[in-house]
């Protein structure tokens, strides 16, 4: 390239419909709307970045309203934008434009609230997978994604082995834990037992607020490790202590009620009881009568595993075992462990500890 020419890149968002999508549990969308982002070069190597349970399309963003993974997204960043077209969709059941409990039901020209039917990861996929046909994409350099994004990435390498180069895959293991389902089902009372919720036929004017605030401050609790509640808070008060049991004595409360509030404002009570039932019913081998090693044979291209100390969700020693059995399925499989006080949410931040070996296995 001439030194007189200039690389730049483009921001696009917008929809792909589908006109028909088969879940696994055999029943039927029709009109199917995918809302997309897609960023980076025009010409550039197309990768697939699949978003965690609360996040959405907009990987990158721009400068002045930057999405949730920009920085390591970025123009000569780790995933550089100059050498790649970085798609992301928001999934099926989400609540940021693609089609799911706040979308219009064609068969009854209302929302489908709480009448929409249960999705799977394996339905997600297969959704971004007719998106990506319709927008000529036959071949991703990589699929990339961290926690229900890792769980995504997992069933693409297993269902469209043939398409993906590559798989980076971070805080996800081959099933939900009973631990993480035990947090989910907390989550989920928390939700349906407030009275707005109304057996999810709310008003989208009037939602329950109070079950997903409370939803939300318990999910918080999960993402982040113990050592940094205990180093941010230091037991600091916020109020006097000792007046009543609603009052907000100390900082760490506040932090999580400010969470909980906040995340009302941008997220669907509904989708995210939906999205819950996804991840608890995530297990790569489900249905599919075969051992774990024997379906991780079915994908020998270059995988890398990235997990972070006190992921209390998806323990490093379990991404560490199924390293073990892919290298076992005569997989190529890189392990690392990232040193982080922030435990899950790890792959959400501090892009310095890691982002150098997401941007190596994109160079290889």
């Amino acid at each position: 390239m001439s030194v007189h020419q200039k690389r730049t890149t483009r921001l696009l968002t917008g929809e792909v419909i589908i006109p028909e999508l088969q879940l696994e549990s055999g029943e039927t969308l029709t009109h199917v709307t995918l809302a997309y982002e897609r960023a980076g070069a025009e010409n550039g190597a197309p990768l697939l970045i699949c978003h965690a349970l609360t996040g959405n399309q907009h990987t990158v963003g721009s400068k002045e309203d930057p999405g949730w993974w920009r920085g390591l997204a970025d123009e000569g960043g780790y995933i550089d934008l100059y050498e790649h077209d970085v798609i992301t969709f928001n999934v099926i059941g989400g609540c940021n434009g693609s089609t799911g409990p706040v979308s219009v039901n064609p068969k009854t020209d209302d929302l489908y609230r709480s009448d929409f039917p249960f999705i799977s990861v394996r339905d997600m996929v297969h959704a971004q997978k007719l998106a990506l046909d319709q927008m000529g994409i036959t071949k991703l350099k990589a699929v990339i994604g961290g926690s229900l994004g890792g769980m995504q990435a997992l069933e693409w390498g297993l269902s469209y082995p043939d398409i993906t180069e590559q798989l980076i895959i971070m805080a996800a293991t081959p099933s939900l834990s009973d631990y993480g389902m035990a947090y989910n089902a907390i989550a989920r009372k928390a939700i349906t037992d407030d009275p707005k919720w109304k057996d999810g036929k709310y008003l989208l004017t009037d939602p329950p607020v109070n079950g997903l605030s409370l939803a939300r401050m318990t999910g918080m609790i999960t993402y982040r490790s113990g050592n940094l509640f205990n180093q941010r808070f230091h037991r600091e008060g916020k109020a006097p202590w000792g007046k009543d049991h609603t009052e907000v004595a100390y900082q760490v409360e506040s932090y999580l009620r400010y969470q909980g509030d906040k995340f009302t404002t941008r997220f669907d009570a509904n989708s995210y009881l939906y999205l819950l039932k996804a991840m608890d019913q995530h297990d790569i081998e489900r249905d599919r009568n075969q051992s774990l090693e024997n379906l991780l044979s079915r994908y020998k291209k270059r995988v890398t595993l990235l997990a972070f100390r006190g992921d209390l969700l998806y323990p490093p020693e379990e991404i560490k075992r199924l390293q073990e059995i892919w290298l076992e399925a005569g997989g190529d499989v890189r392990y690392l462990e990232i040193d982080t006080i922030f435990g899950h949410d790890g792959f959400l931040t501090e892009y310095t500890k890691w982002g150098g070996y997401v941007q190596q296995a994109l160079s290889q």
